[in-house]
Formats: C-alpha cells, sequence, structure tokens
C-alpha cells in the first residue's frame, strides 16, 4: 500500500450527535471507521455494545475497524462480526491461543488484527505475522481518548517494520492515540501506515478540513 489510511475514531466524538458525526465521517476522505470497545476490566473504561455498533453500522458508509479492548474475546467474535466489524483487533494480552484466535477471526470472514500495549514487544508477534492483515501498536495507554503520544513508540514501530519485511509479509502497521497533524509526517516516515485518530479530528472545528489534512500529510 502506497497511501497511509486515516481511520477517525468515535471515541471522542459527540454521542449526542452520532449520526451526525459518522454522516461527516462518510462525507470525508477517511478510509475506515475505528470503533473502541472497552469492558471496564481490561481498561478502566466503558464505551458500547452490540446494539449501538449495529446502529453506527447502518449509518456508516466506511468499514468498521473495531478493536476489542476487553478480556475474554474469543466468546463474542461471531457477535462482533453479525453486528458489523469489518476488521476486528484483539489484544495479544487476552488472547491465551492467539494463533487460534486469528484463524477464527479469518474464518468469520473479518480482517484479523492483533494490538500490543505500551509495555509490550512486538517481538511476541513474530509467529502469526504471516497470519494477520495488521498490527495495532498502543501509542497511549489504553481507555481514554486524548493522550498525549508515547516517544518510545518510534523504536517499536521500526522493530515492527523490520520484523514485517523480514517476513516477506504485507502485514499493515497501524497506531493508536496521540496523532496529530503536527507528528504525523514524522510517524509516516517511521512505517506507519494506518492511524487512528480521534480527538484531533472530532474536538476540531472543521473536523472534515482536519481529515484531509492528515490524509495530504507526507
Amino acid at each position: 500500500m502506497s497511501q497511509h489510511q486515516i481511520f477517525p475514531s468515535i471515541l471522542t466524538a459527540d454521542f449526542l450527535n452520532l449520526k451526525k458525526e459518522i454522516e461527516m465521517v462518510n462525507n470525508s476522505g477517511a478510509d475506515l471507521l475505528h470503533l473502541d470497545i472497552m469492558d471496564g476490566v481490561f481498561v478502566p473504561n466503558l464505551t458500547f455494545g452490540f446494539p449501538v455498533i449495529r446502529k453506527i453500522k447502518s449509518v456508516s458508509e466506511k468499514p468498521l475497524d473495531v478493536h476489542l479492548m476487553i478480556v475474554e474475546p474469543d466468546r463474542y467474535l461471531e457477535d462482533y462480526k453479525n453486528a458489523g466489524a469489518d476488521w476486528l483487533t484483539v489484544h495479544y494480552e487476552t488472547c491465551p491461543h492467539l494463533h487460534r484466535t486469528i484463524q477464527r477471526i479469518r474464518e468469520l470472514d473479518m480482517q484479523p488484527a492483533v494490538s500490543v500495549n505500551p509495555h509490550t514487544d512486538v517481538a511476541l508477534l513474530e509467529s502469526v505475522l504471516p497470519d494477520l492483515n495488521m498490527v495495532l501498536i498502543m501509542t497511549v495507554n489504553p481507555g481514554f481518548g486524548g493522550q498525549k503520544f508515547i516517544e518510545a513508540s518510534y523504536r517499536k514501530i521500526s522493530k515492527l517494520q523490520k520484523m514485517i519485511r523480514d517476513a516477506g509479509t504485507d502485514t499493515l502497521i497501524q497506531i493508536d492515540g496521540g496523532v496529530t497533524e503536527k507528528n504525523i509526517s514524522k510517524l509516516i516516515n517511521a512505517g506507519v501506515d494506518v492511524f487512528v485518530v480521534g480527538n484531533t479530528i472530532f474536538a476540531a472545528d472543521d473536523p472534515h478540513q482536519v481529515i484531509a489534512n492528515l490524509k495530504k500529510s507526507t
């Protein structure tokens, strides 16, 4: 893939006007819509469940990138497929049988991805890289939007990029947390393919323009 992609995260959207926010994304140059699913156990926050995902799916013209920050994700993989997930990300830290989980996601006709928390070494994913469409490096501690980018993430991005190159796969590198118009160019040059962006977009006076600016970055 030659051009980076932008996945707006509705975690920081205006939930009283969610349909309007999603329609803004529909009319923008964004590539997918990112949904953070939190259970209050794996991360210290709660977001939303299947009924809300189904409603979002009915409005969104972009595919849904669903990021599960939950314990025991294997119990619900089929439910997320039925709710409308196109891409499904599970956390390395919550999957004791990671390869099996990835295979099941693919069997359900979703694009499988695995996320790692800031303290987790990407080297732990080496054996499953050929099975993944994408790896999500958390560049903030998961749970809340609007956090500051963790600078040590650059080393993890470089390490993962080398692993992908050595494995000869076309696995995408995605990051989530602290992405701004100021640091996106450096991150593109570091090797990031996919950017999850929340607060930078939805807190802006002109979110549509911000998406355009992020897409144009080089």
